[in-house]
């Protein structure tokens, strides 16, 4: 179920040896995330639940899922850049089928991340999801 993008972030964590280099490749993959544009950093598209600043916004076109999203914390920026390897390019009735859990554990991201950063990532799978939800309604 997962997206090409998703897959080739699990084969470079397959080839990464310890956590502190999966920990800087999420940090990167974040970086190189194209920017959110802060008018976007409204309410609207704050992501409640976490403890860092979360924005994403859902994009839909012609029944594809993308967001953009952004936060005032890199490794988290990161997370949102994997999330976005997940989901991107998704239809959108696809979206809510996606086992978020089951994809990020084959990251080992659901073992490495504090109790903090793992209710945020899954309020922002929350948020996706109820995006895809309401658009494909």
């Amino acid at each position: 179920m997962a997206t090409p993008a998703f897959e080739e972030i699990a084969e470079t964590f397959a080839f990464l040896d310890d956590w502190e280099d999966r920990y800087r490749h999420v940090i990167e993959l974040g970086r190189a995330m194209p920017p959110m544009d802060p008018a976007l950093h409204v309410p609207a598209t704050k992501v409640e639940g976490c403890a860092s600043q979360v924005w994403i916004m859902p994009r839909i076109e012609d029944g594809t899922f993308d967001f953009q999203g952004d936060s005032d914390a890199l490794i988290v920026r990161g997370l949102i850049a994997v999330l976005h390897a997940l989901y991107s390019g998704l239809p959108v009735a696809q979206v809510p089928a996606v086992d978020a859990p089951a994809e990020l554990a084959r990251l080992g991201l659901d073992a490495h991340l504090s109790a903090q950063r793992s209710n945020g990532v899954r309020a922002m799978v929350g948020r996706i999801r109820e995006s895809a939800a309401a658009a494909a309604s």
